[in-house]
């Protein structure tokens, strides 16, 4: 259930909690003037338990109301924030606002540091990707008294606004497709799911629905570095080299997908009979290759401009689901 942020949390706040003047805590949170090592630890720890961000529009500026909106994105390179931050964008200019954009690049700690910045701008509101977030960002988010709006996923809790589709069942969708293909032998080429917690939550319903019909996954390669083609053309070599009998591969997006595909090519190996092969994303490159990608198509666009619309717009705080759509394509 998400619920409306609250009022935004004061430097009074902050030195109530950490038991010092109002004059003091600003000093420490200036770094400016004198004040002890143990008041120093006591303002910053309040601050961090309170999520509190300092106020850099001050005096009547501050109180006109702001325009802005700030948005957090996990990576430039992958066409997927392209298409949330174009939806986005869409829906702001139509409501006159103004965004501006950081990239996390699917670090928790960088993404706490830009929301940090961002909230001391004291904007309108901030849409991010996804629902998990360190500890002290989730506290800055929820008493940061700004619309808060995370996109692409609903397996969680959200803290006000939440637009996307259920990653879980994505991934289960792609298990249950392949099995009804009477594929068995399963592999999966993925990258890092400790970041991507997204991906991490397609791969568990992908193995929980093979499980489900006592299937175990034949074999995986997940690779500690960052989606790409050319990192699902490795991933899926050093499966094919390790031998494991495989029938098809689920990759954890149409990046890695394209990537095996081009494998395939190369060596001569005829997709789908000698190999299937499942994606994530829907791009459009994948409709156009000799033979389409069997993927997920998510609504990518519709999902920035829903979000950002219901911030601008003032909506009370809900989920909304959008659903993904199961393209059979050519390749399974």
């Amino acid at each position: 259930m998400t619920a409306r942020p609250s009022a935004a949390v004061t430097l009074s706040d902050v030195a109530r909690e950490a038991r010092v003047g109002e004059s003091t805590a600003s000093r420490v949170l200036r770094s400016q003037g004198s004040f002890s090592e143990k008041t120093r630890k006591r303002v910053a720890e309040a601050a961090e338990r309170l999520g509190y961000t300092p106020n850099r529009i001050a005096g009547t500026l501050a109180s006109t109301g702001s325009r802005l909106i700030g948005i957090v994105v996990p990576s430039f390179a992958n066409i997927v924030f392209s298409d949330v931050l174009s939806g986005a964008n869409r829906a702001l200019d139509a409501a006159g606002f103004q965004s501006v954009i950081g990239l996390s690049e699917y670090q928790q700690e960088r993404e706490e540091h830009i929301v940090r910045s961002l909230l001391s701008w004291r904007p309108a509101g901030l849409i991010l990707a996804g629902l998990e977030h360190s500890p002290a960002t989730t506290a800055m988010l929820r008493n940061s008294g700004v619309r808060i709006a995370e996109l692409l996923d609903i397996d969680g809790e959200g803290i006000d606004i939440v637009v996307g589709f259920s990653n879980v069942q994505a991934g289960r969708a792609s298990a249950a497709f392949l099995l009804s293909r009477g594929y068995r032998n399963i592999g999966y080429v993925g990258h890092d799911l400790e970041r991507d917690r997204r991906a991490a939550k397609r791969f568990a319903g992908f193995s929980a629905a093979l499980a489900e019909q006592g299937i175990s996954l034949a074999d995986h390669d997940i690779s500690p570095a960052p989606s790409s083609v050319e990192a699902g053309q490795a991933g899926l070599t050093r499966l094919l080299e390790r031998g494991t009998r495989l029938d098809a591969v689920y990759f954890s997006n149409d990046d890695m997908a394209l990537g095996g595909y081009f494998l395939c090519q190369s060596k001569g190996i005829a997709i789908p009979e000698k190999l299937a092969l499942f994606g994530y994303n829907g791009l459009d490159i994948a409709r156009f290759t000799p033979l389409p990608l069997s993927t997920i198509r998510t609504p990518r666009l519709k999902i920035g401009e829903t979000g950002a619309h219901l911030i601008a717009t003032g909506a009370p705080p809900q989920t909304v689901d959008l659903g993904f759509e199961l393209i059979e394509g050519a390749t399974a």
